[in-house]
């Protein structure tokens, strides 16, 4: 509107041939003043913007963090998606508003656009990632009942499946699988190796890391050097018959040693040794397709 009024000014001024000082200074003015509005007004639309910029980049940050719990945090995440939604709105508005009054250049506006793209892929990310997360989950599920139906006639106190940290964990103790000091597996071992590595066989989406673990009770023999040595033999042990008794791939594995350093209780007396004493085969994604599930399009 007061665009249109200096409009009319000027061609009023244009039509008239002769003008005063006097009346020519009150145009001035008013074009001046007209200037000032009109800088005001895109001033606090700039601000406006800056102000609605910065929320956008607060939302994304609590967006990346919102990823990692998503399986607990869905109504959080459907609050910020809403609110994401309102703010881009609000952002197109003031873009387009923006635009009429030629203040910024169309690069700019299509790094605002890109930008707000960019947001809706991540939405879509964190969407996927959050279905993949609760397939992961159920299959992991499946995974810990079958191994535990398939155990069942196994003491409770040599054999512990759980869910720790998104994956399996298949505890073993040290007095079914070895005898004292030795890394040779005993003929009861054997069958509950064969029991699992049947399991595993039929769920080829996944790796399996064995572990060693021992007490903190010093260890030297011919063969043995320490208990980092007794470690590692005996997760080499596992593999080895997982691989050449129940045909397990061996691609798919990967033995260590942890020695004493990864303690489940108290090595102070003998119960909390004894639980220390164990392997530990480990059911994990693959590597590759983890990866691949952690990283944006």
């Amino acid at each position: 509107m007061r665009t249109n009024v200096i409009l009319i000014l000027l061609l009023a001024f244009g039509m008239t041939s002769c003008v005063s000082k006097k009346k020519f200074e009150a145009v001035q003015m008013e074009l001046d003043q007209a200037k000032m509005d009109c800088e005001s007004e895109i001033a606090a639309l700039l601000k406006q913007k800056e102000t609605v910029d910065r929320r956008l980049k607060d939302l994304s940050g609590e967006l990346s963090t919102a990823k990692n719990t998503a399986s607990n945090g869905q109504d959080r995440i459907k609050q910020l998606e809403d609110e994401i939604a309102f703010l881009k709105q609000t952002n197109t508005n003031l873009l387009g508003r923006l635009e009429e009054m030629s203040i910024i250049s169309r690069t700019g506006a299509e790094s605002i656009k890109k930008s707000l793209d960019a947001l809706d892929r991540q939405g879509k990310y964190i969407q996927d990632l959050n279905t993949t997360l609760q397939r992961k989950d159920s299959l992991n599920l499946v995974l810990v009942q079958k191994l535990k139906r398939s155990l069942s006639d196994v003491n409770d106190d040599d054999v512990n499946v759980e869910v720790k940290k998104g994956v399996v964990y298949i505890s073993l103790s040290d007095k079914l699988l070895f005898k004292s000091g030795s890394t040779a597996i005993t003929a009861e071992a054997n069958s509950v190796l064969s029991k699992i590595a049947s399991i595993i066989n039929d769920h080829n989406d996944f790796d399996v890391l064995v572990e060693g673990h021992t007490d903190n009770v010093p260890i030297s023999t011919s063969c043995i050097k320490d208990n980092w040595d007794l470690s590692v033999l005996r997760a080499t042990s596992i593999v080895r018959s997982l691989q050449e008794n129940h045909n397990v791939e061996p691609k798919r594995m990967t033995a260590g040693g942890r020695s004493e350093f990864v303690s489940k209780a108290d090595n102070e007396n003998s119960a909390g040794r004894a639980l220390n004493r164990r392997t530990e085969i480990i059911v994990l994604p693959k590597l590759d397709q983890y990866f691949s599930l952690m990283a944006p399009e």
